[in-house]
């Protein structure tokens, strides 16, 4: 698909001097980018339909389950 999109200078250079490099195509790398932008951001979702669960689901009570899940939270690096 083709379509067109406004730059600043700056980072139109850098993705210039990167493509070069890289002997890719502008195309490409301003693909690779978004694509790797999107990813990033698809967490966002992610969470957002987990809270979304969790709200349907309702609260739990359970006195174990909080203890396991707040000792899983402090064992795990973030």
């Amino acid at each position: 698909m083709k379509t067109t999109v406004s730059i600043p200078d700056h980072i139109f250079e850098r993705a210039e001097r990167l493509a070069s490099q890289g002997r890719r195509s502008r195309s490409e790398v301003y693909a690779a980018a978004l694509d790797e932008y999107l990813a990033r951001h698809a967490e966002d979702e992610v969470t957002d339909a987990i809270n979304r669960v969790c709200g349907d689901v309702g609260g739990n009570d359970d006195a174990f389950l909080a203890a396991a899940g707040r000792r899983v939270l402090a064992d795990t690096e973030w």
